[in-house]
């Protein structure tokens, strides 16, 4: 499975480029802090969610630290999504790197 770094996510980002961007944290979680435009999805929902994304479609999935992530990201592909990136740190390195004003927690 590929890993995406925040910075290296970012400037994809602010290049205008749109993978679809995952969040599977936990809806208290997602109260805290979020990146823009990302979809939202708690973990135990993402196999509901399978039949409503393109499976060759980019995806970049997110969590706190990069580990639900990245079991979700082998869930979607061994079901056949064959574009699944996780964020190396999640969104805890986003917040020390790339954007020092999120909420941490």
């Amino acid at each position: 499975m590929r890993e995406i770094s925040p910075e290296e996510l970012h400037a994809r980002l602010q290049a205008g480029d749109k993978p679809i961007v995952l969040d599977v944290r936990e809806p208290w979680e997602r109260k805290l802090c979020a990146l823009p435009d990302s979809l939202h999805a708690p973990m135990q929902q993402v196999p509901a969610l399978i039949e409503t994304l393109d499976p060759e479609k980019e995806m970049v999935i997110y969590c706190h630290t990069g580990v639900r992530s990245f079991h979700a990201a082998q869930f979607l592909e061994r079901n056949g999504f064959k574009n699944v990136v996780n964020l190396k740190g999640g969104i805890e390195a986003w917040a020390r790197t790339v954007d020092p004003t999120m909420a941490r927690y």
